[in-house]
């Protein structure tokens, strides 16, 4: 028998009446296993800071100085992932089954082909990039072999995001939500043997990730290849070569997207050139207030995957109106999410630096810095989930220039004076104005109606009840 979710979303199919209490119980249905899957990577990261933020300040700054390049690569890995999940997302909405099916065999072969050659160029730029990025020779070697084994494992990591980012499109939430949880358990487990049993410190770290990832992986393709109701491919034969139109449209969502996340992550390694010249107690600081304030604005994320799966069926099913309400529902739900975890931040700041450092000198600054950030996290929600339902709608040529354009215009430039002036503080400062103004400019872009008008404008509507 069908489940209440899955009702809801045939009745976004269908073209059937959905009230305000049915809408707002769909995106809390889609949200919460997505929040529970953000939530399991953010623990996952947070418990590897912390194993290695207890082996001393100098190898949680090495696993630091590097992330924003980690962020890098996954970004780019991400955004081949939406080029597909949201083109499936669109099939679901129109009951087009066998098309998505044909996007998920092509999305499959273009991901694993890019992430072999993103995982190479990663390994060969490994023991040079700690020095370009500023790191020491205290930091240097640990720093290169724990990039260039998070590089060897890029394709796995992005197998797995791919099969969850179209589970999630058809409207699975569950499964990646349970697997994900299931990682974090791993890479725990694993994380302890290679860290502490086998006593090989920060690489450890890497390897106990990377087997977590593969692992994950392989169970999470095994179950959207083979038992996914709707995308499994034993149902029919179909080509795996990838074809002009599904490519091409995964371009056009993808290309802004990747020179957005250059630029974006381009401007978070910035910002670690930035700040590295402070030293290695401000470059753990920097680190570890990151990790920490991530379990604030992750649930964002989860409800980001919701609005893009919402938004992108509805426009499959061309229902503008309710793709408009979706968006709006999932944005304000994050904002009050996320404005009370803000708060639950400022207050216990201390107590979260302290899980991932004993250095008294790091849990200062980095709870100095974690209050500041606390009063931009509403509008970061804004930004984060608008961005969501508008990477559903396909609409990203926009909304990434918004996204790049406030980084570094009204991040990074004024944080090279401000940082030079206030340390630290001074540049998550500008993080947290510019966050802020992010959020404004996307709830203003939602409010237009602009990023709809992309896929829609030329479609003559349906009746939307």
């Amino acid at each position: 028998m069908a489940s209440t979710k899955d009702i809801l979303l045939g009745s976004i199919r269908n073209g059937d009446s959905l009230n305000l209490g049915q809408q707002l119980k769909l995106c809390l249905m889609l949200s919460y296993p997505a929040i529970l899957a953000q939530l399991s990577s953010v623990m996952m990261q947070y418990i590897d800071t912390s194993m290695v933020g207890h082996l001393g300040a100098a190898q949680g700054a090495s696993i630091g100085l590097v992330s924003t390049c980690v962020w890098l690569l996954g970004g780019f890995g991400m955004a081949v992932t939406s080029g597909f999940s949201v083109q499936v997302a669109h099939r679901f909405g129109a009951n087009d089954f066998s098309s998505a099916r044909s996007v998920l065999r092509q999305g499959l072969v273009c991901g694993v082909g890019f992430s072999l050659v993103l995982s190479v160029i990663g390994m060969l730029l490994s023991p040079f990039l700690p020095y370009w990025l500023g790191g020491e020779a205290d930091i240097g070697p640990d720093a290169s072999r724990y990039f260039f084994l998070i590089s060897l494992f890029l394709p796995a990591m992005l197998l797995d995001w791919m099969c969850a980012a179209i589970l999630q499109a058809s409207g699975n939430m569950k499964v990646p939500s349970i697997l994900s949880i299931g990682m974090c358990v791993l890479d725990v487990i694993f994380n302890y043997i290679f860290i502490y049993v086998l006593d090989m410190g920060v690489t450890g770290a890497a390897l106990g990730t990377g087997v977590a990832e593969i692992l994950t992986g392989i169970a999470m393709f095994s179950f959207l290849v083979f038992k996914s109701p709707e995308l499994n491919l034993r149902q029919e034969k179909g080509s795996f070569r990838p074809t002009a139109p599904i490519v091409k449209k995964a371009w056009g969502i993808s290309g802004p997207m990747a020179l957005q996340i250059m630029l974006i992550r381009g401007g978070y390694i910035a910002s670690t050139v930035i700040v590295a010249p402070l030293g290695t107690l401000s470059i753990a600081a920097n680190s570890f207030a990151i990790t920490a304030e991530s379990f604030c604005y992750m649930p964002g994320y989860g409800i980001a995957d919701a609005a893009t799966t919402l938004v992108g069926q509805s426009v499959g099913a061309r229902r503008r109106s309710l793709a408009t309400r979706f968006a709006w529902i999932n944005t304000f739900l994050a904002m009050g999410i996320m404005g009370l975890l803000a708060i639950l931040m400022y207050a216990f700041a201390p107590q979260m630096m302290g899980l991932l450092s004993p250095d008294i000198g790091v849990i200062d600054l980095g709870s100095r810095v974690l209050r500041i950030e606390a009063f931009a996290e509403i509008g970061y929600a804004a930004s984060i989930v608008a961005y969501g339902a508008c990477v559903g709608a396909g609409d990203t040529k926009w909304p990434s220039i918004m996204n790049f354009s406030s980084m570094w215009l009204v991040r990074i430039v004024p944080a090279i004076f401000m940082t030079r002036i206030y340390g630290l503080v001074g540049f998550w400062i500008c993080m947290a104005v510019e966050l802020s103004f992010r959020g404004i400019i996307f709830l203003v872009r939602l409010y237009r109606g602009r990023w709809l008008n992309a896929v829609l404008l030329a479609e003559r509507q349906q009746p939307d009840i």
